[in-house]
């Protein structure tokens, strides 16, 4: 009985800390720019830029509100923290259609991508959108959000802020 408190505490130490220990990496998932080019989202942060992806779609107000609010601040922390944005959108292969006019109309200075919902959805773990993860610059996803409340980019910008620190 004594030796089994101490093999308990040991096991729940080994867990902890392998949870803790392993890296979110970005899934092996093809999404395509608005060209039509084929583009790996693996390839997201290994170029020592920290990135924010962001799950859209053209029917999702709160999406759109939350692109728009970093809009207004993206030239500001592009400059400061060497940063870059991308916008997947998940929309339908109708729908996507409609994305460079509103991209262009909304003046939105991101690299804009689409995808197919579903499989985003399961490679990346969400249900719902706005989804936004934040990738450090060595392409490991640190931190993600999902839905967007006005104030939710300076939250954003305090985590982009520490990963430019390191």
């Amino acid at each position: 009985m004594k030796f089994i408190k101490p093999i308990l505490v040991l096991c729940c130490s080994l867990l902890l800390t392998t949870a803790f220990a392993q890296t979110k990496t970005l899934p092996d998932v093809t999404v395509k720019t608005l060209k039509g080019a084929a583009k790996n989202m693996q390839d997201f942060g290994k170029d020592g830029k920290i990135t924010v992806i962001s799950f859209w779609a053209t029917w999702c107000a709160p999406c759109k509100k939350e692109l728009d609010a970093i809009a207004d601040v993206y030239e500001d922390w592009q400059a400061a923290y060497d940063m870059e944005l991308v916008a997947v959108s998940i929309d339908t292969r109708r729908a996507i259609a409609t994305v460079p006019a509103m991209v262009a109309a909304k003046g939105w200075e991101y690299t804009v991508l689409t995808g197919k919902a579903t499989e985003l959805q399961n490679a990346f773990n969400f249900q719902t959108i706005p989804q936004t993860f934040l990738i450090d610059q060595q392409g490991n996803i640190v931190y993600h959000h999902n839905g967007y409340v006005p104030g939710d980019e300076f939250e954003l910008e305090e985590k982009i802020k520490t990963l430019a620190k390191k």
